[in-house]
């Protein structure tokens, strides 16, 4: 009964997600589900992400968390248009949550929308929310045992972001370890290399994003 369940949940999010995929196509807007651990940088990527790209393309954020705004105020400060998404105990945001906020977003000045969905390596991986692209950010400070402790999440990314390699050195992780896994896990999956905290990387993967979200 528990497996029906689920699996009526997932139909019935699905259904939703295309729903939305085809406001944004109708708008124009581009959509990366930015997905990851908590504290593993996804709000100073996009804000990083946001300072290469915003004279290049318009970009807009929907914040997920289970409480609070201190990251929407974050992207607010930068002057991007963003709405923020408390779920209360959900530990991920789904279809219908976004559904939801779209009226919100300004979605005829916005070409990259940018969804920070909540932190976590397991729940978010299995909603679709109407996005073009899956990304994950993977801190190496989290370790390099993720990839094949949380497959699905290095699965169904088509991104994946090592964040802080700034730390490296303090850190026991092993890059090629990770990468290694997280390609058996995906083939196909990019990877970069990034400190949101020195800049370093940063270039790679914003040039790869605009020219991803243009060409779509």
């Amino acid at each position: 009964m528990k497996v029906k369940v689920v699996t009526r949940i997932l139909e019935a999010n699905d259904r939703i997600a295309v729903e939305n995929r085809k406001l944004f196509d109708d708008a124009g807007v581009y959509v990366v589900n930015l997905m990851s651990a908590p504290g593993a940088g996804k709000t100073s990527l996009i804000e990083q992400t946001i300072k290469k790209l915003h004279t290049k393309l318009a970009v807009g954020v929907i914040e997920g968390d289970i409480s609070g705004t201190d990251d929407a105020q974050r992207i607010e400060n930068l002057g991007i248009p963003v709405v923020q998404i408390n779920t209360g105990s959900a530990c991920h945001l789904d279809a219908n949550m976004i559904n939801e906020v779209i009226p919100d977003l300004p979605l005829e000045n916005i070409a990259l929308l940018i969804i920070e969905n909540v932190g976590n390596l397991v729940c978010p991986a299995e909603f679709k929310v109407g996005e073009n692209m899956k990304a994950m950010i993977l801190s190496i400070t989290e370790g390099d045992d993720k990839p094949l402790k949380y497959p699905l999440m290095f699965q169904e990314s088509s991104v994946l972001i090592l964040n802080k390699i700034d730390l490296l050195p303090y850190t026991n992780a092993n890059m090629e370890k990770i990468k290694k896994d997280s390609l058996s896990l995906n083939p196909s999956m990019k990877i970069f290399e990034v400190s949101c905290t020195t800049g370093e990387g940063i270039d790679e993967w914003t040039e790869w994003l605009q020219s991803t979200a243009t060409q779509s």
